[in-house]
């Protein structure tokens, strides 16, 4: 049920979109030595607010393979892709290579742009200049993933 509310549920008759209230403590957390924080629950919280900031071009997809694994993106993790972001130097994308979503960073340098998995080498690089088939499908804005 917490995933299917997260997904920004569509009802399709009227257009609703479901809100999925969480308890949020407003004291942060903090990741060195324990501090004296409060258990006190301030607020509640809707993720789709903080992680979707255009509903209609918004999506989840799934990740499979490991190929990303190199900056913090692994296999099973989910993506939240905005459709309607351009993306920018270092964005990690989906594109549509071979009539197949993908998953790779976005990199621009000087004047032309690749895709890659994380690699330096040129070789391992996918020029979109001399690549036109290539489409970027979206920018991804959050990667969720089990610790």
């Amino acid at each position: 049920m917490l995933l299917y509310s997260f997904l920004c549920c569509k009802l399709e008759q009227n257009k609703n979109i479901m809100k999925l209230l969480l308890p949020f403590h407003l004291n942060k957390v903090g990741a060195g030595f324990p501090s004296p924080a409060t258990d006190y629950v301030e607020d509640d919280i809707d993720l789709n607010s903080h992680l979707i900031k255009n509903i209609p071009s918004t999506f989840l997809i799934r990740v499979q393979g490991k190929s990303m694994n190199g900056i913090g993106i692994h296999d099973g993790d989910l993506l939240v892709v905005d459709r309607s972001l351009n993306p920018k130097n270092f964005s990690t994308v989906i594109t549509n290579i071979n009539e197949e979503l993908v998953v790779k960073s976005f990199i621009k340098e000087k004047d032309q742009s690749f895709l890659t998995s994380g690699s330096k080498k040129l070789k391992d690089k996918i020029n979109l200049t001399e690549n036109p088939e290539i489409v970027i499908w979206g920018v991804v804005t959050y990667v969720i993933h089990a610790v």
